[in-house]
């Protein structure tokens, strides 16, 4: 298989530079997933856009967390889970609710619970859900709206975790600290 290569500003292609320039601004580095996107233009607009659009959506930082991590988790992207251990961190997201994600045990919350139940029969079923699930997810309090937002945000991870397993994208220096293996307690 090809290596994919981690662009910086100076060799990604032109449409990718200003981009990355963003994102160097933002986070004070590069992010290798950003870094190995830039190659494709539209690729990287897409998952940066997906981005905003999923944290800008109708959770709260607990609920995006659940989210991103139960399909990080069940598509055990190696890059993912830490940097988003490191996000929910940044995002002051109880380390309780974290540490349940990364090690597939209860959340604290019945509502948090479900979501993670219901992200992950999404995923697993293709977007099929039994009444019976759909029933739970809006007996907690979600909405339309909410079972919309959770596809929008597997939208963003399907890029990221294939483009991560493909790649064999280097964790960044921030979050290998938080280094992940499924059934590894850390």
């Amino acid at each position: 298989m090809n290596k994919f290569q981690i662009h910086t500003i100076e060799t990604a292609p032109a449409e990718s530079k200003e981009s990355l320039e963003q994102s160097l601004k933002y986070f004070g580095m590069i992010p290798n997933l950003h870094a190995i996107l830039a190659e494709s233009p539209g690729l990287l607009k897409a998952y940066k856009e997906l981005h905003d659009l999923f944290e800008h959506s109708s959770f709260n930082a607990d609920e995006l967390t659940a989210v991103w991590q139960s399909i990080n988790v069940e598509h055990e992207c190696h890059y993912c889970v830490p940097a988003h251990t490191g996000v929910a961190k940044m995002m002051n997201v109880n380390d309780e609710i974290t540490e349940a994600l990364r090690n597939e045990t209860v959340l604290p919350s019945e509502k948090l619970e479900v979501l993670r139940e219901t992200t992950l029969s999404i995923v697993r079923n293709r977007g099929r859900l039994t009444e019976e699930e759909a029933k739970r997810f809006y007996a907690v309090g979600y909405e339309n709206r909410h079972m919309l937002d959770i596809i929008l945000g597997l939208s963003q991870k399907v890029i990221s975790n294939y483009v991560n397993h493909i790649a064999v994208t280097p964790i960044d220096k921030p979050f290998k600290k938080y280094k992940w293996e499924r059934g590894s307690k850390k």
